[in-house]
């Protein structure tokens, strides 16, 4: 099974490094479902490991300037108080529970990643500057919700700054990285007074994380910013359905995976037709992805 932990690890880091979110989607199941950590340890260890690896995956990211640094420090330094008080409000809360509200907030979150926003018009770089105000109050929240759930934050970052910013997505990939690796160092800080790290299993963890991540950031360049975003909706919908499964009925993940995907095959044939009628009730749910 550590075998398979670490071999796995390589798509937590491809996640992170092409979606800027993900990892710890990815990492919490895997630590607790298959290297067969509880819950508040595989959050604690994910937290290192999608740490480490947005890190290095930022650094690929900030060499193509697909990196907003402004907006992504002072996210970043916000998120980092609230996801140390995520992490040591963490102790009052039962496993269970945090695990089921992280599936909660990924089922909404990918509805906003797939519904999207009208374009915006952007600066010569391809991003926007957020109001500093706004920075600092989504990085508080999205950081509480980092410590306490275990997530990175990308799942949460990544439409804080293409929906509500107005970044480009290669640009909100890239700031996110800086921003997760900032606050999922803080919220793992909170942890370390809660539970115990097997730091053997996270470093091989991690190191395979980190070889995923640089072929990830290596696909961001190539795949259009649109499909991006809509692959990072499903892909959350249906990594939620896992959790539901585990922790709350088989049937329930089932019953959301077969929603999920037949959604998205839908989806998929109504963007090749000119009169689908499902069209105006999707909107851009079903717009086909601009070439690139």
């Amino acid at each position: 099974m550590i075998a398979l932990t670490v071999a796995l690890a390589v798509l937590v880091g491809v996640s992170l490094g092409l979606l800027g979110g993900g990892g710890s989607i990815l990492t919490v199941p895997l630590l607790a479902y298959v290297a067969g950590m509880d819950a508040k340890e595989a959050i604690a260890t994910s937290l290192l490991v999608v740490g480490v690896t947005s890190a290095v995956a930022a650094i690929s990211h900030a060499r193509a300037g697909r990196v907003q640094w402004r907006t992504g420090i002072m996210f970043g330094l916000a998120g980092m108080v609230g996801a140390y008080a995520g992490g040591l409000l963490s102790r009052f809360i039962p496993g269970t529970v945090l695990l089921l509200a992280f599936a909660v907030m990924m089922i909404g979150t990918a509805v906003a990643m797939l519904r999207g926003r009208k374009n915006k018009t952007a600066d010569a770089d391809g991003a926007h500057s957020m109001p500093m105000g706004k920075v600092l109050l989504d990085g508080v929240i999205v950081g509480l919700v980092t410590g306490l759930v275990g997530a990175g934050g990308g799942f949460l970052v990544v439409p804080a700054l293409a929906l509500l910013g107005g970044l480009s997505m290669p640009i909100a990939v890239g700031t996110s990285l800086v921003v997760i690796a900032m606050k999922s160092f803080a919220g793992l800080g909170g942890y370390l007074s809660v539970v115990q790290i097997d730091w053997r299993l996270a470093a091989m963890v991690t190191g395979a994380a980190v070889v995923g991540s640089l072929i990830g950031g290596r696909l961001t360049s190539v795949v259009d910013p649109d499909t991006l975003r809509r692959g990072f909706g499903w892909f959350v919908l249906v990594m939620s359905s896992v959790i539901l499964a585990q922790e709350i009925h088989p049937a329930v993940g089932i019953t959301v995976s077969v929603l999920t995907l037949t959604a998205a095959g839908t989806t998929y044939l109504c963007a090749r037709r000119e009169n689908c009628p499902l069209r105006r009730f999707a909107g851009p749910w079903s717009a086909p992805a601009a070439v690139g």
